[in-house]
């Protein structure tokens, strides 16, 4: 279904000068006249045409109307409301729904997808709804997620800079569902291409898995659209595997599959899975956002843990290529590099972050921030690291039946998030509550950010959140300095044989209060829980503060620069020093060349601007809702905006709603 509220006419290439100073608004105005050649480079440090900006993802703008000493006076510009509560009546969508969407820019119009994949394109000046389309996805369903980080853009020539005349091949939107569809949408009028797969739909189901849901937007590169899933990892060993596929973005028709489990024998990374079930394990998917690099024709896919996550005793041995960033060649889907960050998986340490391709050193790299808030820098070419990166041991499985790999890979830089665990680690805002923390911690195994899972309990730092979740990491190449807001929460493995769990759940609030992880198939079930309490007030930590940060890293020298508490999540009126305390935060960072990184993904509800040099706060602005998403910058007829989308978390129990924001100076 779409609805159409202002019309699209034709749009043309508007120059969005960059406010450097009147030497350089010359120079622009110059080169322009000059060479219409030069447009579409231009607009592409201007504008925002991907998820991450740019195909490799870097979240970086060179505009800086927006700076330092002038981000405290920056104001509504205008807000857009979806109405995406409303579409959850009679339903339980809201118990799962979290708006995490970025809108891309193209032209003068700004797309987006809300949890339930109905799609927007709104007037990027104004606010103002130029379509909407409803691909009438069923809530009634059980989903495990019900979000949709956004869409995608193909345009004829690919310039990103003008839709040219209004015909299908001009534009096309695509978006994936949770309900397992690939949609191309006419990206003036909003309507599905009749020429692409079934009536503008592709079934990603059809002749697969009914289990594969879309949340993450399709990567775009040459005539292909590519798309991972988001499937279950601890239901059962045998759980879809997590195939990646190409379709031509023109009719629709699959192109080329890729499979991380690795199914031909006279692949090396075959002997790596061993055991009679191996080769039928499922998951090591890709369900956050892919990269690509279209000048050497090659899409970088972060994958995740094999199926169940918490244990591989039917998955022996390292179990490439799951866990691991994988370089595909995207016109053909041949392999060309891999590197596993994690090897055998037994703690749910998905690659969740956008991998992200910057320069480094002068070589062309790619940056892989992982959950246990480890840093990756490899050789976009040849996957090979370009910082050190060390084989060390740790602990051995006490389960019988599983063989945790001897060592695992520790990189050189920084290493962000929870890196150590113990009685002293235990935090309480009163007595009581600090004893009931140390006491709970000490009784756990915990001997490093790789200690496997236990039948007594095993304390997992960093958590399966992160670290680095998928909000990602940004990147400034002017002064090589890398940003990321990491989560500082602890949780809590626990194993328990099949037969005991009826009579552990009964005799143990804790065991019953647990996530379970059934993993089917296996001799064991999983329960997974996390190191706070629940109060009246939501939910109260048991680890000392700071629980989330934003950090900013010096790519010259490998270091630290600074790393400041994000938000807070208890209440500052009760609790004076909340706001010195963080908070678990999902969505992204931003940076600028104005010195600025914008952030909102706190529980607290507001975006915030910070000084990228220093860490220090310059603005924030209380957000009628939650907003446990990555926000975006344009600049349009000699503004620049900041846009934000803020709807909240169901999962979070943050503040709900349907808002998409925009900010500029007056």
């Amino acid at each position: 279904m779409v609805t159409n509220t202002l019309p699209l006419v034709k749009e043309y290439w508007t120059t969005p000068f960059t406010m450097l100073s009147l030497t350089k608004r010359f120079l622009m105005r110059n080169l322009v006249s000059i060479s219409f050649l030069l447009l579409p480079i231009l607009a592409m440090t201007q504008t925002w045409s991907y998820y991450g900006q740019d195909p490799g993802g870097k979240r970086y703008s060179a505009l800086q109307q927006i700076n330092v000493k002038n981000v405290g006076k920056l104001t509504k510009a205008w807000t857009f409301r979806t109405g995406e509560l409303e579409t959850y009546t009679g339903t339980k969508a809201l118990d799962k729904a979290a708006f995490e969407a970025t809108p891309i820019l193209i032209g003068r119009t700004l797309f987006f997808s809300t949890p339930s994949d109905r799609v927007f394109a709104i007037d990027a000046a104004s606010g103002q709804q130029r379509w909407m389309y409803d691909p009438h996805v069923d809530l009634h369903s059980d989903y495990s997620e019900i979000s949709s980080r956004g869409v995608a853009a193909w345009s004829a020539g690919d310039t990103r800079v003008s839709t040219g005349a209004a015909n299908p091949d001009s534009l096309r939107i695509f978006v994936g569902t949770i309900d397992g569809r690939l949609i191309a949408l006419d990206g003036h009028t909003g309507q599905p291409v009749p020429g692409f797969g079934a009536e503008g739909a592709v079934n990603l189901r059809a002749g697969y898995s009914n289990e594969v849901q879309e949340t993450s937007p399709p990567a775009v590169i040459g005539d292909r659209v590519i798309v991972g899933s988001s499937i279950g990892d601890n239901g059962r060993f045998d759980q879809p595997p997590g195939v990646i596929r190409a379709y031509d973005v023109h009719n629709g028709m699959l192109v080329w599959t890729w499979n991380p489990i690795v199914q031909d024998p006279a692949d090396s990374a075959y002997a790596t899975w061993k055991g009679p079930k191996a080769h039928k394990t499922g998951a090591a998917n890709a369900w956050s956002i892919l990269s690509t690099d279209p000048a050497r024709d090659l899409v970088f896919v972060p994958s995740t843990s094999p199926s169940p996550d918490y244990y591989g005793g039917e998955r022996l041995g390292s179990n490439l290529y799951a866990n691991s960033l994988v370089a595909l060649r995207a016109s053909t889907g041949q392999r060309v590099w891999s590197f596993q960050v994690v090897h055998h998986d037994l703690w749910d340490f998905d690659i969740a972050a956008q991998p992200m391709l910057i320069d480094f050193q002068g070589k062309p790299a790619v940056a892989v921030g992982t959950k246990m808030g480890f840093i990756y820098i490899l050789d976009r070419e040849t996957g090979r690291p370009l910082t050190p990166v060390e084989e060390h041991p740790v602990p051995a499985s006490s389960i019988a039946g599983e063989q945790a790999w001897p060592t695992q890979p520790f990189p050189s830089l920084p290493r962000l998030g929870l890196q150590s665990m113990g009685p002293d680690s235990a935090w309480g805002p009163t007595p009581d509550d600090l004893a009931i923390a140390k006491a709970r911690i000490a009784k756990y195994r915990y001997q490093g950010p790789f200690t496997p899972p236990s039948f007594e309990g095993t304390i997992m730092a960093p958590g399966n959140i992160g670290g680095i979740h998928w909000g990602g990491m940004c990147y400034d190449p002017a002064n090589n300095m890398l940003y990321t807001n990491i989560n500082r929460l602890a949780a809590v493995i626990r194993m328990i044989p099949r037969s005991q769990v009826d009579s552990l759940e009964r005799e143990s609030t804790e065991t019953l209060r647990a996530e379970t992880g059934r993993q089917r198939g296996t001799p064991y079930v999983m329960k997974r829980d996390y190191l706070f309490r629940a109060d009246a007030n939501g939910f109260l930590m048991q680890t000392q503060p700071p629980w989330g940060t934003l950090v900013g890293i010096d790519m010259h020298t490998g270091t630290k620069k600074w790393e400041v508490p994000l938000g807070y999540q208890m209440d500052p009126a009760k609790y004076p020093d909340a706001k010195n305390w963080g908070s678990l935060n999902f969505g992204g960072a931003i940076v600028t060349a104005g010195q600025l990184v914008f952030v909102a993904a706190s529980i607290d509800g507001h975006l915030r601007a910070f000084d990228s040099r220093t860490g220090r706060t310059l603005w924030e602005y209380a957000l009628p809702a939650s907003a446990q998403a990555t926000p975006m910058t344009y600049e349009l007829d000699g503004h620049q905006y900041v846009v934000i989308a803020a709807g909240g978390h169901g999962k979070l129990h943050t503040k709900q709603g349907d808002y998409v924001m925009a900010f500029r100076l007056p």
